[in-house]
């Protein structure tokens, strides 16, 4: 955690514009769960927004409904098990963070676990739209904190040169990539 640094929360779309596979967690009621989601994006810049779809039959949902938070995690390819881990076992089952010997702290601004060695933490509060909700799985969140390995994303920006740790992204049947090398063309695609 000696890595992580604030993002500028106008900038905090960034840590999710390359699509990286991610883990979702969310307390309430004394109870905590983690699950990974591949899908995942930014909808806006200020009040920085975020999109996630979270099945209506995960502890994970029931969670963010009751307490009305949530967090969004970007694993490193190091993670890539653990992301498999909490993807294919059911919190009811069992507290996971617990079970998995998942390493954590809570978030900074709202109370959520959020597990250790991630690039990215963004906390949210949900902005409630039940249609998008109930019908499509849809949740929308405000990024009220984020922060990101400064080893991997610094200045606004990822930069996974080297051997600087990469996000991962989740293809199917247990298979990942990792997030080659960043290059850049004449010009800036984000009007700066």
């Amino acid at each position: 955690m000696s890595h992580l640094l604030p993002v500028e929360l106008p900038k905090a779309y960034r840590l999710l514009n390359h699509g990286p596979t991610v883990l979702v967690s969310s307390a309430a009621h004394g109870q905590r769960n983690i699950m990974a989601a591949a899908w995942a994006m930014p909808l806006d810049f200020d009040p920085p927004k975020v999109l996630v779809v979270v099945d209506r039959n995960t502890l994970t949902r029931e969670l963010m409904e009751a307490s009305g938070v949530f967090a969004l995690q970007a694993p490193s390819t190091e993670q890539a098990q653990l992301t498999m881990d909490v993807g294919t076992c059911s919190g009811r089952d069992g507290d996971k963070f617990s079970q998995l010997a998942i390493a954590s702290h809570v978030g900074s601004v709202i109370d959520v676990p959020l597990a250790d060695g991630c690039l990215a933490y963004l906390e949210c509060r949900i902005i409630d739209e039940p249609h998008n909700q109930q019908r499509y799985d849809l949740f929308i969140g405000e990024v009220v904190a984020a922060r990101a390995d400064s080893r991997a994303f610094s200045q606004g920006r990822w930069h996974f040169e080297g051997d600087a740790p990469r996000s991962l992204h989740y293809v199917a049947g247990g298979s990942f990539f990792a997030t080659g090398e960043a290059f850049s063309v004449n010009g800036s695609a984000d009007g700066e």
